[in-house]
C-alpha cells in the first residue's frame, strides 16, 4: 500500500522504516529536508514540500502526520486541504487533543477529505517491537487502511476505537495511566534507595527480579533495569520531567465527568514539581513549619539543615489577634 509519512522525528522515521520493511511504498517529507534524504537511502521516495509529497501519491491518497500537536498540525492540515482531493485521507498520529480531531474532521469534510485520528504508543522501540495503535474515525476508512496498521503493530496491537476523536481519547487516558505507573515506580525506588538497605541493593537486579512473575512486572520495569545498569545511581540525570499534554487532558476529563483520579492527578503535579528548584511552595511550607513549631528554617545562602534542632536567629512572627 502507498502512504506518505509527514514528520520524520523519533517515531515518524522508524514508522517509515517499518512500513518499508513491510513492503509498503513510502513517500517521506520532513520540515527539515535532511531526514527525507536519509530515509530515501532505505527505499522511501523523498519529498521536499507538501505539494511534492501529494504529487507523488496516487488517489485515493493517504497522508500520515507525525508532527508536534497544536499549531504545527493545524497549519499542516490547513495547507494539505488545499492540495488533497475528495476521498483522500489524513491520519493524525501525533498527540493531538481529541477535540482538535473533531474540529479537523469537520473542516476537512467540507472538501470531502477523510480523517482518522491514530493514537500511537511504542516510542523508539516501535521499529523492532511494533506500535500500539488506537484508531478513531469512520470504520470504512479504518478498514481500507488496515494493512498499514497491521504492518506497524504487533499481533493484536491495533484497535478501531470508535468515531472521530476516540483514538486519541483512548491514547490520552493511556498516557494518564502511564504517568501514575511511572510515579509509583519512582517513589518505590526512592524508598528503597533511602532505606538502611539501600547501599546494598542493586536496583537493576531488583527491577529484573520484579519482572519474574511479580504482580508489578511491566515493560517500564524492563526500561528501569536498563537505566540502572547503565547508571546505577542515575547520577548523570537531572530530575526534570516534562509532560506532553495528555496527562493534563486526562485530569481535566476526570474533572469534567466527576470521575475521581487522585493517582493520575498527583503524578501530573509531581512532574510540575520536578521542574522547580527551591520552589516558592516549599518556601511556604518551611515558613509555616517554623511559624507554628519553631522548626529549623534555612536562610538563603546557608547550608541546609537535616533536622529540627533549632531555629537560629530567625524568630516566628506573633499571630495577629482577631477583633
Amino acid at each position: 500500500m502507498q502512504i506518505a509519512i509527514a514528520g520524520l522525528g523519533r517515531m515518524g522515521m522508524n514508522m517509515a522504516r517499518r512500513l518499508l520493511r513491510g513492503g509498503h511504498e513510502v513517500v517521506a517529507w520532513n520540515r527539515s529536508p535532511g531526514k527525507a534524504e536519509e530515509i530515501s537511502a532505505e527505499g522511501a521516495k523523498p519529498a521536499f514540500s507538501l505539494r511534492e509529497m501529494v504529487s507523488l501519491l496516487s488517489p485515493p491518497r493517504a497522508v500520515w502526520l507525525m508532527l508536534p500537536a497544536g499549531t504545527v498540525v493545524d497549519d499542516t492540515i490547513g495547507e494539505l486541504m488545499e492540495l488533497l482531493s475528495p476521498g483522500d485521507c489524513i491520519l493524525e498520529g501525533g498527540n493531538s487533543f481529541y477535540r482538535d480531531d473533531i474540529r479537523h474532521a469537520e473542516l476537512l469534510s467540507s472538501r470531502g477529505i477523510r480523517y482518522l485520528d491514530v493514537g500511537v504508543s511504542g516510542g523508539i522501540w516501535g521499529l523492532t517491537e511494533g506500535y500500539c495503535l488506537m484508531v478513531g474515525g469512520a470504520r470504512e476508512d479504518y478498514e481500507r487502511l488496515e494493512p498499514l496498521f497491521r504492518t506497524l503493530a504487533p499481533e493484536d496491537g491495533y484497535l478501531y476505537c470508535g468515531p472521530t476523536g476516540a483514538g486519541h481519547f483512548v491514547k490520552m487516558v493511556h498516557n494518564g495511566i502511564e504517568y501514575g505507573m511511572m510515579a509509583a515506580y519512582g517513589e518505590g525506588f526512592s524508598i528503597l534507595k533511602a532505606s538502611p538497605y539501600g547501599d546494598g541493593l542493586d536496583l537493576a537486579q531488583v527491577s529484573h527480579l520484579w519482572n519474574q512473575g511479580s504482580v508489578v512486572r511491566s515493560w517500564l520495569l524492563e526500561l528501569a533495569e536498563a537505566a540502572f545498569r547503565e547508571d546505577p545511581g542515575l547520577d548523570a540525570l537531572q530530575g526534570y520531567v516534562e509532560d506532553s499534554g495528555e496527562g493534563r487532558w486526562t485530569v481535566q476529563q476526570a474533572i469534567d465527568t466527576g470521575v475521581p483520579a487522585p493517582v493520575i492527578a498527583a503524578s501530573l503535579f509531581q512532574r510540575f514539581r520536578s521542574r522547580m528548584d527551591d520552589s516558592f511552595g516549599d518556601k511556604v511550607l518551611a515558613a509555616l513549619r517554623y511559624q507554628f513549631g519553631g522548626h529549623a528554617m534555612t536562610p538563603v545562602g546557608e547550608e541546609k539543615k537535616g533536622d529540627d534542632s533549632g531555629a537560629g536567629e530567625i524568630r516566628p512572627a506573633t499571630p495577629q489577634k482577631k477583633d
